[in-house]
Parts: structure tokens; sequence; C-alpha cells
């Protein structure tokens, strides 16, 4: 059973996550925290140590919801090369998703962590390279199966997808324009049939 403690904490996380993931982790203040969550600064201190850690516990829970979603989708198949299909899919709607979360929360904290917060940049990091390195499992997997050519360096791939997907979010944020990220899905479905299909 969950304690009160945990409860609070995770009705702040839940809270604050939007706002953190909008205004960024310097322009988001503490009476913004205690505006948006109704509770005084002594409770969100008492639940978290300061500020950093809290917006740290924020992009995790927008993470995690944004990847619970996305495996969701790619669960529709047990064909890697379908799993791939099924993952431009999903970036094909990502704009309108993530418009009502306050942006990707990827793209719009490593952007504020970079120069501004060492301990951020880094969950940030670490979220991108173990993005990468699942999308190179399905790669390997589909290359074992025969689905994909083994010619393909998977974790090269990988990263290409990656930050052709993130420069399509970039894009479509910067110019209030979702063709950027449906353009590059169907160029990533192109990449699929002409240079990974075995």
């Amino acid at each position: 059973m969950i304690g009160k403690a945990e409860k609070t904490a995770a009705f702040i996380v839940e809270t604050v996550a939007p706002i953190f993931n909008k205004n960024g982790y310097a322009a988001t203040s503490i009476s913004d925290i205690t505006k948006a969550t109704g509770l005084t600064k002594g409770a969100i201190y008492g639940n978290f140590k300061n500020k950093e850690e809290l917006a740290i516990a924020s992009f995790k829970f927008m993470v995690k919801s944004l990847m619970r979603e996305i495996v969701k989708h790619m669960d529709q198949s047990d064909s890697p090369i379908e799993k791939l299909f099924l993952l431009s899919d999903f970036y094909r709607n990502y704009y309108l998703y993530t418009n009502k979360m306050g942006g990707c929360p990827i793209l719009n904290i490593g952007v504020d962590a970079n120069n501004q917060n060492t301990l951020l940049l880094q969950k940030v990091r670490s979220i991108i390279e173990r993005i990468q390195d699942q999308l190179a499992s399905i790669i390997e997997d589909g290359i074992e199966l025969g689905e994909i050519s083994t010619e393909v360096n998977a974790m090269y791939v990988a990263k290409r997808i990656d930050t052709m997907i993130q420069g399509a979010i970039f894009m479509a944020y910067t110019m209030d324009d979702d063709f950027y990220i449906k353009e590059t899905m169907n160029q990533i479905d192109k990449m699929i049939n002409t240079e990974l299909r075995a």
C-alpha cells in the first residue's frame, strides 16, 4: 500500500512535470510549484531535497509516460521491421500528443539543461542512449530473423533514426508545423524499405 508521503510526492511530480517541461528548470520558480500544487514550500521540500531533485523526478515521470506509450504502440507487432514502422507511425502524431505535455520532454529538457544543469543533462543523455540501445536491439533482432540486411550496422542506424526524429521534433516545435515530423517519418519508412529490408 502506498503511504501518504509517497502519494504527496507523486502528486507533486505529476502536477509540476508539465510546468518544468514547458518553462525549463531555471524559469520554474518555487512559487510556480507551490501555486500549481497548492502546497507550502515546506511541504515541497519535505518531499524533495531541492528543486533539482524535483526537476529530475519530473523529467523521469514525463519520459516514463512517453516511453510507455511508444512501447505499447510498437508492441502491436512481434516483427522487428514492423516495430520500426510502428515507431514512425507513433511519431506521426507526436506533435499533437506532446503539445498537451508542454512539448517533447527529451528535447525541451535537453536544450534547457545544456550549459545550465549538468546533472539534469546527464539524465537526458542517459535516456537518449537507452532509446538508441533499444532501437539497435530491435534492428539486431531483425538481422537475426532475416528481416533486416546483415550489412546493416544496428547502432549506426539507431542513431541515424533517432537523430532524424529529434531534428524533426525541433523543427515542428520551432516552426509550429507538424509537416516536419510527418515528412521525416515518410523518409524513415523509405529508409526501412530501401536500406534495411533484407
